[in-house]
């Protein structure tokens, strides 16, 4: 695409359009949409870099602005074994990656389930523990809302002679939006089929990714309701590990905060941390791992504690 730059040069040269029309013509409008033009082309067909070019490092994250992967030098997550309660979820997903690294078959994943209960942190401490075994293997992050360039960013870390997984947090699609028809080609990859070198790992909060809502409303004002059924659910069918996460009981709850405490070392002379947790979730109006976390940053506060992820 070496004559886009060019391109872009042109159609944004007002002095070059002007020249070609009359003094006595209102060229503002041309320009504008000449520009607008320019932009979408730019941004369709951005300057190429070579893969080889790629900075390597542990993660990446897609902007979708500028097109471009943004190397993460400090991955912000938690030990793996920190993550009470989804000892099932942890084994299927690790290993799932462990065969991808090791040149085996692998699913693309979807984590879906209640809020709080350690998609997100799964999958990044999954990352932590393949790179810990001795493997090389990328993380890229891309946002919910640029998902329209995952065929981009697929085709681009195809030449990268490299592992990705790449990872999108709370994924879901609102009533209206047809990206998920995009997102269901990309992750079969057409013809040519997905990249060897690529897996795609998936949160949200909905098992088939779409309200209930949207998909009765468009089976509804479907000719064939059962085909439409079928084709807002086949995009959760792209993925061949489903891995459900559900809230977790009182007992598991507190077996996380006390993981905790002791694996950050909090002192908790004359601290009854077992009430002030329960009280901590009741306020909260439920019991997941995320509030687990939030009621130890406020222990940590209060005790003077410094408290850190782990960023490698």
């Amino acid at each position: 695409m070496t004559h886009i730059p060019f391109l872009y040069s042109l159609l944004t040269n007002n002095n070059v359009i002007e020249k070609k029309m009359k003094k006595s013509d209102d060229v503002t409008p041309l320009l504008e949409q000449l520009t607008r033009i320019a932009d979408a082309l730019e941004r369709q067909f951005p300057g190429n870099i070579a893969p080889d070019a790629l900075e390597k490092v542990d993660a990446y994250v897609w902007k979708s602005d500028i097109r471009r992967l943004v190397p993460i030098r400090r991955v912000n997550r938690l030990d793996i074994s920190l993550l009470k309660g989804i000892d099932e979820q942890r084994d299927d997903l690790l290993g799932n990656t462990l065969g991808f690294v090791e040149g085996l078959p692998a699913n693309n994943a979807l984590l879906w389930g209640a809020r709080g209960t350690g998609k997100s942190s799964l999958v990044k401490a999954v990352h932590g523990k393949v790179i810990e075994r001795g493997f090389d293997l990328g993380l890229v992050e891309i946002h919910r809302e640029d998902i329209v360039d995952l065929p981009y960013l697929m085709a681009f870390l195809a030449k990268v002679e490299r592992n990705f997984i790449i990872f999108s947090d709370d994924l879901a699609f609102e009533g209206g939006e047809s990206t998920y028809k995009s997102l269901k080609a990309a992750l079969e990859g057409g013809i040519e089929g997905r990249p060897d070198n690529i897996v795609f790992y998936a949160t949200s909060n909905r098992r088939h990714l779409m309200p209930r809502q949207m998909m009765e409303n468009e089976r509804s004002t479907a000719i064939n309701p059962s085909e439409t059924t079928e084709e807002t659910v086949s995009l959760s069918d792209r993925f061949g590990l489903w891995i459900g996460f559900h809230s977790i009981d009182q007992e598991t709850y507190i077996e996380m905060v006390k993981e905790y405490v002791n694996f950050f070392n909090i002192k908790i002379d004359g601290i009854d941390v077992k009430h002030e947790a329960l009280a901590w979730s009741v306020g909260r109006g439920s019991r997941s791992g995320r509030v687990a976390w939030q009621f130890i940053i406020d222990l940590a506060a209060r005790t003077k504690t410094s408290i850190r992820l782990r960023n490698d």
